[in-house]
């Protein structure tokens, strides 16, 4: 008896204490193994180009930023086709009208576009002669259509805004914003003190009368040339002052329009303003 029961617990303890044999997969008893599912890839579906996330759509018309516009969609300021819409994520087609407290808006994302004009282009966007055109120095600028602010003389180089934001042109080309441009001049011959005092107090040109801001010898250089502030746009206006008095202008460059200065931008090419320069055109007033 005592035989025997050391040989049960022997066959148990072979049993549970590890010393089995592992199975032979040589009979066919091979773990079943499981294919891997491959999984179609889900078609996306192209989104329509016309339409638009309202948010976007109120911040590209420079209302404010996409955030804050979810703040006013939310609150009710905005309306598409006449009705309110406060559902964040809602999409508008181009073609809406989407209006921010009743007045309508453009969704095209405004955009400002700063050129140092060399010379021998005209400034406007087409020339039924054949001239060379500013439009083709900014080609590559933007998709946007842009239209220059004001205008520059084929021979006048220097600073030249251009953008698709009409209410911020306008501004920018009214006398009543005295939005500040400098010009660096250089005569045929030296500005005499007295023709110096007489464009500082003002000349009756054949259109009537012209004053300057201020006008100033250049420091360093000889009496030839001249720093002019002036916030008239009248046509050809620089040059007509110092003809006025018998000069000759030879070279002509705007330095500075409406604060913004040709610092880091080469004759020739152009640069988008940063959001802080736009911010300070639009608190001209």
């Amino acid at each position: 008896m005592e035989k025997s029961d050391k040989n049960s617990d022997r066959r148990a303890t072979g049993r549970q204490g590890g010393n089995f044999r592992k199975k032979s997969y040589a009979r066919g008893n091979a773990p079943v193994r499981r294919s891997k599912v491959s999984k179609k890839p889900t078609k996306s579906i192209p989104s329509d180009p016309n339409l638009i996330r309202l948010n976007k759509y109120v911040a590209n018309a420079g209302i404010c930023s996409r955030r804050e516009a979810d703040t006013y969609i939310a609150a009710g300021n905005v309306t598409v086709n006449g009705k309110v819409i406060t559902e964040m994520g809602y999409k508008v087609d181009k073609t809406d009208d989407v209006r921010f407290d009743g007045r309508r808006l453009n969704p095209e994302k405004k955009e400002y576009v700063l050129l140092n004009k060399p010379k021998n282009f005209i400034t406007t966007t087409s020339d039924e002669k054949g001239r060379k055109t500013v439009m083709e120095l900014i080609s590559s600028a933007s998709n946007n259509r842009l239209y220059p602010v004001g205008r520059l003389d084929r021979n006048t180089t220097g600073l030249l805004l251009f953008t698709n934001d009409g209410e911020m042109a306008k501004k920018l080309t009214h006398p009543k914003f005295g939005v500040r441009k400098i010009y660096h001049v250089v005569l045929d011959k030296n500005l005499t003190a007295a023709d110096l005092r007489n464009i500082q107090e003002g000349l009756d040109l054949d259109d009537g009368r012209i004053s300057v801001d201020e006008v100033a010898y250049i420091q360093g250089s000889p009496k030839k040339e001249v720093g002019i502030e002036i916030h008239s746009g009248r046509n050809r206006i620089v040059r007509r002052i110092f003809e006025h008095l018998g000069y000759q202008v030879i070279k002509l460059d705007r330095v500075v329009f409406a604060g913004l200065t040709k610092k880091d931008l080469p004759r020739g090419h152009w640069r988008h303003l940063t959001q802080q320069e736009v911010i300070n055109l639009g608190m001209i007033k």
